[in-house]
């Protein structure tokens, strides 16, 4: 069934390392094993947690409408065979949560597979080799020796943490394959540098497996690099069979960047990384065949958004709508929609949700929207309890919204009597419950109000 291709059975893998020798008993360590010491010395196997498809598949079967909406999708899928299907590129979502590792959201890694010996990595947050194991299995050492470039967005520890880890089993997965060793092309904010230097000089040697291209000498109308990293960029251009490789600074911490990757077949895949609302990412990604985008909050949440420097979903969807890009993958979800995040109106047959595991490939844009109704009557429940906070949420806003009006006697900054003559800010705007004021003003009022009515009795 076509629904596995996106949703692939994860793979067991077994390390091909001998174990150490002991001169004691050892017992492989397991998720939520435990060693009791009273009142009996024994293991405790009962929390250990099982993979049984077949158990996840009858629980997701007695949802209601759930394998409806299967079959609904089943034969829109069976209709939808016209195109040419092509594997490469094939996007593989190995994190996408933000901040935390979650269990059921990793964070920030993308697996780009330009063609079946090329491979290209977007970020590389903490577990992402451990993430490649599970997806592939036995095969990863395949695909480690593929991995060619590897391309850090900014120095957040959700987006490079990982970049260690997989540099050292690169180098193992090629000596055991026989395979001629090469460093990897690091496209990377300069900065990395120091915390790639100082575990070098203190724990393991590492600069030997990579070429360094700082992100800034490959932002349009940049400075001139010098001839080593000119000549770099022209190797990783050759070697991943692209025709351009561009970065833009975006609006997120100090050196964060996007990429635009066009390849000589002519697609092109933008990866905005972390950031929000930006016009250059637009300007640089014009006419993208895909933008993965980052989606971190819901809509309602545009001032969290703002303070964390992060993209709504509505926001990153304008986005991709403004850049009049082909297909829009959403991405670098907060771990509080770990299972889905919430929907609106702005999702459309040009817009998709990534999971970990899942991959793509350029040919599935007509049948990835078809895979949301099926996804809401699974999730129903989680839905039904986001949409249950954001109501929370919203009246929480309106109660701040009117002890400021009881207060102040102003809403927004002008009197009561004004705003409710014309309904209107001072800016031409309709005022909406919890706009303006401050958070910490808006804590202390309703106990100053308190003591004045003591006061008064």
């Amino acid at each position: 069934m076509k629904l596995f291709f996106y949703f692939p059975a994860l793979i067991p893998s077994f390390s091909k390392e001998k174990p150490a020798a002991l001169h004691i008993p050892s017992v492989r360590g397991e998720c939520l094993l435990k060693y009791q010491l009273r009142p009996k010395l024994e293991w405790q196997r009962d929390a250990v947690p099982l993979c049984d498809s077949t158990e996840f598949i009858k629980e997701a079967t007695e949802l209601p409408a759930f394998l409806k909406e299967v079959e609904e999708c089943k034969k829109s899928l069976a209709v939808d065979t016209t195109g040419k299907v092509e594997k490469f590129p094939e996007v593989v979502f190995l994190g996408t949560g933000s901040a935390l590792p979650m269990k059921i959201r990793n964070v920030s890694a993308t697996l780009l597979n330009i063609s079946p010996s090329q491979s290209l990595l977007l970020d590389c947050g903490e577990g992402t080799f451990g993430q490649l194991c599970r997806h592939y299995g036995n095969d990863v050492d395949a695909v480690l020796s593929n991995l060619s470039t590897v391309f850090i967005s900014h120095m957040h520890a959700d987006h490079h943490t990982g970049l260690l880890q997989l540099l050292l089993q690169r180098e193992r997965a090629l000596k055991s394959l026989g395979k001629p060793f090469s460093p990897i092309f690091l496209v990377a904010p300069a900065q990395l540098m120091t915390w790639i230097n100082q575990f070098h000089d203190h724990c393991q040697e590492i600069l030997s497996h990579i070429n360094i291209i700082p992100a800034r000498f490959l932002v349009e109308g940049a400075e001139h690099p010098k001839y080593k990293t000119k000549s770099f960029i022209h190797s990783m251009l050759k070697k991943c069979d692209l025709e351009k490789f561009q970065t833009c600074l975006v609006r997120h911490c100090k050196n964060a960047f996007a990429c635009s990757l066009t390849h000589q077949s002519g697609w092109q895949i933008v990866f905005s990384g972390d950031t929000m609302p930006c016009d250059a990412l637009v300007k640089m990604g014009k006419g993208a065949t895909l933008l993965i985008h980052e989606a971190t909050l819901e809509d309602g949440m545009e001032e969290e958004a703002v303070e964390k420097r992060h993209s709504t979903t509505s926001q990153a969807i304008g986005i991709g709508m403004n850049m009049n890009a082909e297909f829009i993958m959403l991405n670098h979800f907060s771990q509080r929609y770990a299972k889905i995040p919430l929907f609106n109106a702005d999702f459309n047959e040009k817009v998709g949700i990534s999971f970990d595991h899942m991959r793509m490939c350029l040919s599935d844009f007509g049948a990835i929207p078809k895979l949301i109704p099926s996804l809401k009557a699974l999730f129903a429940e989680e839905i039904e309890e986001m949409v249950e906070r954001r109501g929370k949420r919203e009246m929480k806003q309106m109660k701040e919204a009117f002890w400021v009006q009881q207060n102040t006697g102003q809403v927004n900054g002008q009197p009561m009597e004004s705003v409710a003559i014309s309904g209107k800010s001072s800016k031409g705007e309709r005022t909406c419950p919890g706009e303006g004021g401050n958070k910490r003003e808006l804590e202390d009022q309703p106990q100053e109000t308190e003591s004045k009515r003591l006061k008064a009795s």
